[in-house]
Formats: C-alpha cells, structure tokens, sequence
C-alpha cells in the first residue's frame, strides 16, 4: 500500500473524487446516512489517503486544533469494504496519528469514534473521554490520544 497526506489544494481532481465516491459508499451506503459530508473542513484538512495501485482502499482527514475540537483531530476514518480484515485501518491510524504530530505538533488528538470500534481504538492508544452520543443513529463516544 502507498500512503500520501496532502493539503486540500493539493488533490488532483482524481484523487478528490475518489476520496468523496468512498466516503459516500460507507458512509452514506453501507451505513444508510442520509447527511451533507462535505462539510466545509475538507479546504482546512490534510488528507490522508492509502491506495492500493489506483484505488483507493483507506482515507482519514487531519484536523488542525480549533476546527472540529480544540485539539487535533482525525476524522472521517474510513476503509473500503472489500479491503477490510487485511490490516488496512489499523495502518491508516498509525499512519494518522503519525501525520498529525508531524503537521500539527498536539497535545493530544481527539476522535469521535462508532462505538463498536472502541477496543479498535483502545488498542492504538486512544482512551474513552465522553459518554454516548448518537450521530446519524449510530452510537459514537469522542476519545483521546496522547503521547
């Protein structure tokens, strides 16, 4: 797999729409989320994108703090179905992680995480710091990550 991180304007209008085509296919699809997903943060996001030759299997957005919460941020964390159980998302997330110190230098790094993924999170460090709350119907938990 080959990883790249790149600042909104620095997306080419290929990798732009196939980061949008998979977001759309898990989460408004695959999880029958009916919500506006380009939400004005994507200008201000570095994209973390993980292909698979030219297709794309694996995508996270990095935050600056201040935009989503006050800390840093990684979001829309997303795998593509058929690419799933090979490893794919835990690599996304440490590669996240990685790119979020090195971009943004937090304190800490904030998610609101599914809360089926909690164990998933748990073990990559991050630890439970809210109680449910729903989001589109789906259970979600906000966590924390810090070194």
């Amino acid at each position: 797999m080959t990883w790249t991180c790149k600042k909104f304007e620095e997306l080419s209008l290929d990798e732009l729409y196939d980061i949008m085509q998979l977001r759309s296919k898990v989460f408004v699809l695959e999880q029958n989320c009916a919500y506006l997903d380009p939400d004005g943060k994507d200008k201000k996001a570095y994209h973390l994108c993980g292909w698979d030759d030219q297709l794309l299997v694996a995508y996270a957005r990095l935050l600056a703090p201040g935009i989503s919460y006050p800390e840093a941020s990684i979001g829309r964390v997303v795998s593509d179905p058929d690419h799933r159980r090979k490893g794919a998302g835990k690599q996304l997330m440490q590669n996240a992680i990685t790119a979020a110190y090195d971009i943004f230098d937090p304190e800490a790094i904030r998610i609101g995480a599914q809360l089926y993924l909690l164990d998933f999170y748990t073990a990559l460090g991050f630890r439970q710091v809210s109680e449910i709350y729903l989001e589109d119907g789906i259970e979600h938990i906000e966590m924390l990550y810090s070194k």
